[in-house]
């Protein structure tokens, strides 16, 4: 995974019949990823650890959204973020969805700031850090995954800001060996184990999801039998001219059922959500093709490249051209204007002058 923390990875593909709502949404906000330390840290140790804007300058300078992981590879420590805490045991995984600030340690002991302890990048590899007293061993592993800004706010607002996964059985053995595997290699050639941070963050969240009781949110949303199915439908046809009756149907239910789930669930509309969703795939194209605006207004449905413009500008904040234009700054680096990214980025932009049951 991992030369330094600026390795870049590929993004997943869709396999099987049907849309993988995960994969498909990582895809969409093209997810790339890095390990960026070891750490062994002994008895009494505790960090502090900055929040994403210091970490982006640190790790990933112009990325637009960072969510850190730490993997527990020997001992146990614990790890708090936004008020909540939990404790961590060999082979479990936590991550930081909004790359909160955190605190981590053996023990309530003070914090160092991790910041001040490693090397002055650019760095060789990952570097090692070694810190504590002369207690109890905890062997770290952590690293982050770098994607475009999220306009798809339904899938990560709901999460709380540290999530601890506990894989099992194959899930377990299959980390295990990746992270193993990444962690020899980036010692010798650094070469990288192909889409690993994606296949990572989709069987954690996988995991979590089905471990843990949500009652609402993305991730929830998409195991419940009515929203669930509505989600896919979505996902398989974004283009689809949908009315809220339409996919009611598809997803065989009532009109008003469908309503209540979406907005208890993920506290928006069917026809909100899928103004979002298009967006997020609109705006992977304006960076990802070099696809004039008339034709994506086009492919949108809209009738005027200035139709199309509004209603992004509307939803975003910038027009689409802006959008563009400030890619390379937003990122870091340069537009991909590969054939397979054009191919991929089908999409339609809702038109938001038409009434509340049709797009």
């Amino acid at each position: 995974m991992i030369e330094t923390p600026s390795a870049m990875i590929a993004t997943p593909v869709r396999t099987g019949g049907g849309t993988d709502l995960l994969a498909d949404v990582l895809r969409r906000i093209r997810l790339d990823g890095a390990l960026f330390l070891k750490g062994v840290y002994t008895a009494p140790w505790a960090f502090d650890s900055p929040g994403s804007c210091a970490l982006v300058d640190l790790l990933a300078p112009g990325a637009e959204r960072l969510i850190v992981f730490h993997v527990v590879r020997r001992g146990h420590l614990w790890i708090s973020a936004g008020g909540h805490l939990v404790e961590l045991q060999e082979g479990d995984l936590a991550i930081l969805p909004g790359a909160h600030r955190h605190l981590m340690g053996s023990e309530l002991v003070e914090p160092v700031k991790i910041a001040e302890l490693l090397p002055a990048p650019p760095w060789n590899g990952i570097p090692l850090l070694r810190h504590g007293g002369d207690g109890e061993a905890t062997e770290l592993v952590c690293g982050y995954f770098r994607c475009d800004e999220l306009l798809f706010n339904s899938f990560l607002r709901s999460l709380p800001p540290v999530l601890r996964i506990t894989p099992d059985g194959s899930a377990a053995a299959l980390l295990d060996a990746a992270l193993s595997r990444a962690l020899e290699e980036s010692d010798s050639d650094g070469a990288a184990p192909p889409r690993l941070p994606e296949l990572l963050l989709v069987e954690a969240l996988r995991l979590y999801a089905a471990r843990e009781p949500l009652a609402t949110g993305w991730l929830a949303a998409t195991n419940d039998p009515v929203v669930g199915r509505a989600l896919r439908l979505i996902h398989d046809e974004p283009v689809r001219d949908w009315t809220v009756d339409e996919l009611a149907r598809s997803a065989a239910t009532s009109r008003s059922v469908l309503g209540e789930r979406f907005k208890a669930m993920l506290g928006q509309s069917p026809m909100h959500y899928i103004v979002e969703w298009r967006m997020q795939l609109a705006a992977n194209l304006l960076v990802s093709t070099e696809l004039r605006l008339a034709a994506i207004a086009e492919r949108s449905g809209y009738g005027s490249e200035a139709a199309f413009s509004r209603a992004f500008t509307r939803h975003v904040g910038m027009a689409p051209a802006q959008w563009r234009a400030s890619a390379p700054e937003r990122t870091g680096g340069t537009r991909d204007y590969s054939a397979a990214a054009a191919e991929a980025a089908a999409v339609t932009v809702v038109d938001e002058r038409r009434d509340s049951t049709r797009l």
